[in-house]
């Protein structure tokens, strides 16, 4: 049964809320107190979080930011106002999604439903060296520090990644970006695994990728 947190400081809407997912089959848990939502979030082990914009103390658009940095759980954010700017932040902060209130039911409950599939998909986290990578959203993390990829260049670390220490040529990362829908010509392969070792670099690992000359690249 997957479980989703609700973090929504409108005591009658949770319960609505709480009542819905329960009768799909889901476990809800709800935070109630608010003096420090961000460590109950850190602290849940739910599938997806089901995050209000307008909260007391830190707004939730400052919550996702923080728990980006350190958690991949799905996030839908949940808002009253209808700005697009509320969109265009929460979506660049790391939302999966994005509803307005008043939602309908049934279209929360799909896209509930097709977030969890969409993300299930993927691996969340891995390691590379002491840089935790989040094949989800895209970035690099070492402490403090985050790097965040660009498709391409997430396509790219994901292929010498899952074959670290072997010699990928450069046809198969070719290969690998064609079959992702992006067109991308030889010379801009050279630009974007250039741009990828720059932020390795910038996390400390200047020699993670080795060039092989006529031969491909390697992941060390």
């Amino acid at each position: 049964m997957k479980k989703i947190l609700i973090v929504e400081d409108d005591r009658t809407l949770c319960v609505e809320l709480s009542n819905l997912l329960e009768k799909s089959g889901y476990e809800v848990e709800i935070i109630r107190d608010f003096t420090d939502a961000y460590a109950q979030m850190e602290a849940s082990d739910a599938d997806l979080v089901l995050l209000d914009i307008s909260l007391p103390g830190e707004n939730g658009e400052a919550l996702l930011q923080k728990y980006r940095k350190s958690n991949d759980t799905p996030v839908i954010m949940l808002t009253s106002r209808t700005e697009d700017m509320d969109q265009v932040l929460s979506m660049s902060y790391g939302a999966d999604d994005y509803i307005t209130k008043p939602y309908n039911p049934t279209i929360l409950l799909l896209r509930i439903s097709a977030v969890l599939k969409r993300t299930a998909k993927a691996v969340q986290t891995e390691m590379y060296k002491d840089i935790r990578v989040s094949f989800v959203k895209g970035s690099l993390v070492r402490g403090d520090e985050e790097r965040i990829l660009t498709k391409n260049e997430m396509v790219i670390f994901q292929v010498l990644f899952d074959r670290q220490g072997e010699i990928v040529s450069r046809d198969d990362l070719m290969t690998a970006l064609w079959d992702n829908d992006e067109y991308i010509n030889d010379n801009a392969l050279s630009v974007n695994i250039s741009r990828l070792r720059n932020k390795l670099a910038e996390l400390g690992v200047s020699d993670a990728i080795e060039t092989r000359k006529k031969l491909g690249y390697i992941l060390r």
